[in-house]
């Protein structure tokens, strides 16, 4: 642990320049006091490291002195993927890795290229949530990022929708980050996805198990969410739109705008339009957030309910209802 961190000092400083012990502290997540017993360290095995005094002092190497020891763990190299997503190698646990392969990237670049790679980082950054929406921490994704990484079977209690909870133990193949939400791509008697918060344990075992050699993470990711989102809308509504909904339609979300279908426009920019629901409750939620800019006509259900819906209202808003 110690020479690790005697390395990634002294990579600050051939990366970075003049650093203050309170700089290096910060940055190697340690009190000052270890940072000058650090220092003293790496000046006793001949490295030159010198401190300047005064305010504008720091530490420093000797000009032209360079390491070679940037070489990347196999665990560093892996974290290099997660690089556009720190907050989320942190959630992995593989904050701290993901920030010493970093360092070494940046130390084993020469300048033009070190300065390039700032120039991106600085001018480019990938949040996933959506807007308005809590970060998604299932409170065992590290253990789950310790068994897909370390191919250890997992011990699993999964909460299911009106369903008894499930215990399994289940071989997991991967993690998927999806719209800010985690997913568990995991093998029992077939490959399965568990969305990560409602995995309410999770212990991993012991004994390795062997991955499937043929599998394809990104492969059965995208076959899975096509054939989730083709089950989800379960039926169809004949509508009314006008131009103003029409363009909050279109703006729900991919899968809805291209399962739209309607006729031209009329005379008042109104048009019929088909488009696909889950279920009457969900379509009556969804169409009552338009207001007077949606006309529901077909199911003759979906209208009756909205109509009593509009109706109350009414009453309400008018002090019927108290």
């Amino acid at each position: 642990m110690r020479a690790s961190r005697l390395l990634s000092l002294l990579l600050l400083l051939q990366t970075r320049g003049r650093l203050t012990a309170q700089e290096l502290a910060e940055e190697l997540d340690v009190s000052v006091r270890t940072v000058y017993r650090d220092v003293e360290s790496l000046s006793s095995a001949g490295v030159p490291v010198y401190a300047d005094r005064g305010p504008a002092g720091g530490y420093q190497l000797l000009d032209g002195y360079r390491t070679r020891l940037t070489g990347l763990t196999s665990t560093e190299a892996g974290a290099l993927a997660l690089a556009g997503l720190p907050d989320q190698a942190a959630e992995l646990g593989l904050g701290t890795v993901l920030a010493a392969a970093r360092l070494k990237l940046d130390a084993a670049l020469p300048p033009s290229l070190r300065e390039g790679a700032h120039h991106v980082r600085d001018r480019f950054h990938l949040d996933a949530p959506g807007w308005f929406a809590d970060a998604d921490r299932p409170p065992h994704l590290q253990a789950l990022a310790t068994a897909v990484w370390e191919q250890r079977p997992v011990k699993i209690t999964y909460r299911r929708y009106r369903q008894p909870d499930r215990e399994s133990v289940v071989h997991p193949l991967g993690l998927v980050l999806k719209a800010g939400t985690w997913y568990l791509v995991a093998e029992a008697d077939r490959v399965r996805t568990y969305r990560a918060n409602r995995i309410s344990a999770a212990e991993v075992q012991d004994t390795p198990f062997t991955r499937p050699p043929e599998f394809d993470l990104s492969a059965y990711w995208q076959q899975w969410s096509a054939e989730f989102q083709s089950t989800v809308y379960k039926g169809e509504a004949r509508i009314r739109v006008s131009p103003k909904a029409m363009r909050g339609i279109f703006t729900a979300g991919p899968v809805v705008a291209a399962k739209v279908r309607g006729t031209e426009p009329g005379p008042d920019g109104w048009r019929e339009v088909v488009v696909p629901i889950e279920t009457h409750e969900i379509a009556q939620s969804d169409f009552l957030r338009y207001g007077p800019e949606i006309e529901v006509l077909e199911p003759a259900e979906l209208r009756e309910s909205i109509a009593r819906a509009a109706e109350e209202m009414v009453t309400r808003y008018r002090g019927g209802g108290r």
